[in-house]
């Protein structure tokens, strides 16, 4: 592995959706402050995950991957981090359960404070300013002063999320994932629901099984924990360069800012400075491919990213839309099994169909989504391949975002809790019945 390129390096590529500092010496005292700073993740936890991931590549087991589209630095509560921990935990249980697969588990957290935007401005009432690129960039309020991109905002996301992995680990350890509490995972708005109800039946299921295994002397350690890891786009160069160390144990370079990291659409370039950094990290990682990924792109970017087509170091996110799937993704899939690609394919059936709804607000329909991951499904079924995660943006709150789903959420409910500082997402109930109709799609895979 070759050493890691210097910022100045990567800068010189011209690299994509990048803050425009207006202070460098401040950016220059951010990077040097975060250089010092502990690792978020260690090495071998990123190792852990990859093996967990190679898994996923050989039809093994299945990939969750879901969180916030763009976390927020006030967004660091118990309640925030909790609430999501606990619909993917919901989410997981269906599936397991279910589908009979074990699951892989990846919170979009700890990290997912960068956006990647169609525009530089923004435009309101004849006033335009800079756009808003997440917390880690600039403010969201609409304002001249607020929409400055600030260096000292990536030093506040190392601290989020470090607070963030402190609470993962700690309600991951400390009995929250034990499978025991099925039951009061399942409270509040959800617990009403068609969707809650069909959640509660299993959860009767789970609780005797778990009661005749207790009975026979069977208690493993995996009834009482979880192991749960963090992702998010590597987006800021400055951060995730600052973040990048030197393993002791291999002398390999890690980007211990989270376990995953992947590349996005919009700069997953081959000549691309995103590319050329996560070429040289070891930790697993992944692309996001959309509908004008060509065969010949992904095969570059395999070779790029994991020359030595080592399992669990690749995997290749399809992001289509509905209506592309079907068409879009044989090509891709084809191409790259025939040429012996180890990669674990994932569907992200959220990016590829959002829409201005009638009431102003960004969406998407539950349908759409739905319906891209049964394309997704049909598409491996049809070619004999393993259809490995879904990749979603969803909240553990009852969030009026995306019109649809058991609720039957329209265009005049998106007004009620709107709450995304960018994209919509799934709310609770959405998430888990995304999940149970996932479980029917895994059995037939």
């Amino acid at each position: 592995m070759s050493a890691i390129p210097d910022l100045e390096a990567l800068h010189a590529l011209g690299p994509a959706q990048q803050p425009t500092y207006p202070d460098a010496g401040a950016v220059d005292a951010a990077v040097a402050r975060l250089r010092t700073m502990p690792p978020l993740v260690f090495a071998g936890e990123c190792d852990e995950l990859k093996e967990k991931i190679a898994a996923v590549t050989r039809g093994e087991a299945f990939l969750l991957q879901g969180g916030d589209c763009a976390e927020t630095l006030a967004g660091v509560t118990a309640d925030n981090v909790r609430n999501k921990l606990r619909v993917l935990l919901q989410m997981a249980v269906v599936l397991t359960y279910a589908a009979s697969v074990p699951v892989v588990k990846v919170g979009r957290l700890a990290g997912q404070y960068a956006k990647p935007r169609s525009s530089d401005l923004e435009t309101r009432d004849g006033v335009t300013l800079p756009a808003y690129r997440g917390d880690a960039v600039n403010g969201f309020d609409f304002t001249a002063e607020s929409r400055v991109p600030d260096p000292q905002r990536l030093v506040d996301v190392y601290n989020a999320s470090a607070a963030t992995l402190n609470l993962v680990r700690a309600f991951v350890t400390g009995g929250y994932a034990d499978l025991r509490q099925v039951h009061t995972w399942n409270t509040d708005f959800v617990r009403s629901s068609p969707v809650g109800q069909q959640y509660e039946a299993m959860a009767n299921e789970i609780e005797r099984a778990l009661t005749f295994m207790q009975a026979i002397g069977a208690d493993p350690d995996e009834f009482h924990r979880v192991d749960f890891h963090s992702s998010h786009e590597a987006l800021v160069l400055e951060y995730e360069h600052a973040m990048t160390r030197i393993d002791s144990r291999t002398e390999q370079p890690y980007d211990v800012s989270g376990h995953f990291m992947w590349i996005g659409e919009r700069t997953r370039q081959l000549d691309n400075a995103h590319v050329e950094l996560l070429s040289h990290i070891r930790n697993p990682i992944g692309v996001k491919l959309g509908p004008t990924t060509t065969p010949d792109d992904a095969l570059a970017l395999a070779a790029k990213l994991n020359p030595e087509n080592e399992p669990g170091r690749l995997t290749f996110i399809t992001r289509f839309g509905a209506g592309k799937i079907r068409d879009g993704l044989p090509h891709l899939v084809e191409k790259v099994q025939a040429a012996g690609v180890q990669v674990a394919w994932v569907c992200d059936p959220m990016h590829g169909n959002t829409f201005e709804a009638s009431s102003g607000y960004k969406t998407r329909r539950f349908d759409d989504v739905i319906e891209e991951v049964q394309g997704f499904f049909d598409v491996h079924r049809a070619l004999g391949t393993w259809p490995g995660g879904i990749h979603v943006e969803l909240t553990g709150d009852d969030v009026t975002e995306c019109v649809g789903g058991g609720e039957d959420l329209t265009d005049l409910d998106l007004a009620h809790r709107y709450e995304s500082v960018c994209d919509p997402r799934l709310n609770r109930v959405q998430s888990l019945e995304l999940a149970f109709l996932v479980a029917e799609m895994l059995r037939k895979a």
